[in-house]
């Protein structure tokens, strides 16, 4: 039986189990990541189990910040990846807002992005935390990133469904996304829809705003 490190569900009473846990719900401290034992031969067994939502919830710390950076440009070009100061700036001001997947100690794959009323997504919003706002309309999503020796086993899939579900539930509108021509197909799959060249020039690309409307 293949053994399954979980982390308990940690409330700012203490730690609760997740049978008496509610729903997830919208907040700047907590948020979901999974861990699970190093072994890239066990990710389908694993998917398996993100599937039966065995999720459990951890408080974010400013700690976070550096693994996230470091995949962050593992993934992409320096003018387009985020320095872990934003990162920093970006779990102060949303930590709710992260979904984590973790081999082990590792930092393997995440989803994040702030929460606003504007509707599209523009530079101003990748490069300033302080203008997200908890009770906003719109989910946006920052960055879809997975360590490359990790991808091909729609791990990213799973966090980004939960932030999908999250939203949902949190009452948005629904989310958005950028992402060049080449993805414009996978993000299509999740139910977003392409809405033409974004407003956003992040990185001196030329990128594609997508929308999920619940």
């Amino acid at each position: 039986m293949m053994r399954r490190t979980m982390i308990g569900l940690m409330t700012a009473m203490g730690v609760a189990s997740m049978a008496s846990a509610q729903a997830p719900r919208a907040s700047a401290d907590y948020d979901f990541a999974y861990r699970y034992p190093v072994q890239a031969a066990r990710i389908a067994p694993l998917k398996a189990w993100l599937d039966a939502d065995k999720a459990r919830l951890r408080a974010k710390t400013a700690a976070d910040a550096a693994a996230l950076a470091e995949v962050e440009a593992l993934c992409f070009p320096a003018a387009e990846a985020a320095p872990e100061q934003q990162f920093r700036d970006r779990l102060q001001a949303y930590a709710g807002h992260f979904w984590l997947m973790f081999d082990g100690e590792t930092l393997i794959s995440f989803v994040d992005g702030m929460v606003t009323d504007q509707p599209d997504l523009t530079d101003d919003l990748y490069e300033n935390a302080a203008l997200h706002s908890e009770t906003g309309a719109w989910q946006m999503i920052f960055g879809v990133v997975t360590r490359p020796e990790y991808r091909k086993h729609g791990l990213a899939a799973q966090l980004l469904n939960r932030a999908i579900a999250d939203a949902r539930q949190q009452g948005r509108k629904g989310l958005v996304l950028t992402c060049k021509d080449k993805l414009v197909h996978y993000y299509a799959k999740f139910g977003f829809v392409n809405e033409g060249v974004s407003q956003s020039t992040h990185g001196n690309v030329a990128w594609n705003q997508m929308r999920l409307t619940f």
